[in-house]
């Protein structure tokens, strides 16, 4: 039986490139939530393009498709579904609903995963929805000539149960150990989770919903402002090597997780970067373009250079960008640091 054991986490053996991308999106979600207390509609603006794009994305990454319009009426509830993929559409429209309302009463645990599963699959009629798999499974690839071979063979059928038992508590166990940083523990368990297999079908979607909702329980919510699943989409030749490569040798328990952790992470700081650049727009339009730098100055945690300034907000003129940095400077609000081309900006005090 596999084990699953998540103290490697607090020996000091995690890659310190890991560590740097964690600290970077802890000041990202810092910076993101202040914005988010002052600008409240903007970000309810942002958080219904992403649902769209969710729901869109996550049933696309396993062929799930129908048009953009059909989604959104689909979505919006104006519209039932037409087909069996608009019904799996509404299904996973029906989940995402519940993990963003309500994780606060969700945890990961059999009911809610079960739940989350039966709420996902129930609106196509599936007979397996809210039920592990009955017969075991494997995941196949099919190679450029055509020819099919088994990449992974998951857990059995009849070990599916106790292993999901396992995987709660070895999550709680790790969840509660200060010395455990979350963002490290939960593409862990996520990556037990995809190669358990449990269910029939449906796996890579809840895996994603899954992920949403441990993210969202331990304060990092930019998924729901910025799809977590379309940046998944969106580079998932990379989101499906990591997972290979940290599945080999899991049956044995001599699996590597990092590259797993490093995708995950990645496409988490990524979210929060896009939430940066999707939040000059949006907001850029209830604003002037001095009170958008000064913004994004007074919101940043650490010293950012004019070049960054200027990436965020590629309408805005590198020139007038220097003009509100330096009466921001004059002002007191920020300090400069360093001279020259290589001035960066913080708040002062």
């Amino acid at each position: 039986m596999r084990r699953f054991d998540y103290s490697f986490l607090d020996n000091g053996l995690v890659p310190a490139n890991l560590l740097s991308i964690v600290g970077n999106i802890y000041s990202m979600r810092t910076a993101a939530d202040i914005r988010r207390d002052e600008y409240i509609e903007v970000f309810t603006e942002l958080e219904a393009v992403a649902k769209i794009q969710s729901v869109k994305s996550s049933n696309a990454i396993e062929g799930i498709v129908t048009s953009d319009d059909r989604i959104i009426e689909i979505i919006n509830q104006n519209s039932a579904p037409l087909n069996h993929n608009e019904a799996e559409i509404a299904g996973y429209r029906d989940a995402l609903n519940a993990v963003h309302t309500g994780y606060n009463h969700l945890s990961f645990c059999e009911r809610d995963i079960l739940g989350l599963h039966e709420m996902m699959m129930a609106v196509a009629g599936d007979e397996s929805a809210g039920k592990y798999k009955n017969t075991d499974n494997v995941i196949i690839e099919v190679d450029s000539d055509g020819k099919r071979r088994v990449r992974f063979r998951p857990i059995s059928a009849g070990e599916t149960k106790e292993a999901m038992e396992q995987l709660e508590l070895a999550y709680s166990d790790a969840a509660s150990d200060s010395n455990i940083n979350q963002l490290l523990l939960i593409p862990c368990v996520i990556l037990d989770f995809l190669c358990i297999h449990p269910f029939r079908d449906g796996n890579g979607r809840i895996s994603r919903l899954l992920s949403l909702l441990l993210l969202y329980k331990n304060g990092f919510d930019a998924g729901k402002y910025i799809s977590f699943e379309e940046q998944i989409n969106n580079y998932k030749a990379y989101y499906y090597d990591a997972l290979h490569r940290s599945s080999i040798g899991w049956s044995e328990n001599q699996n590597d997780y990092f590259p797993f952790i490093q995708n995950f992470l990645s496409t988490l700081y990524m979210c929060y970067k896009e939430l940066d650049k999707r939040f000059a727009v949006v907001h850029g339009k209830k604003i002037t373009k001095s009170a958008r730098i000064e913004a994004t100055v007074l919101g940043s945690l650490t010293p950012i250079s004019k070049a960054e300034i200027c990436a965020i907000h590629p309408d805005i003129s590198p020139t007038t960008v220097e003009a509100v940095l330096g009466a921001m400077v004059k002002s007191g609000s920020i300090k400069r640091i360093g001279a020259s081309r290589g001035s960066r900006y913080i708040r002062n005090g």
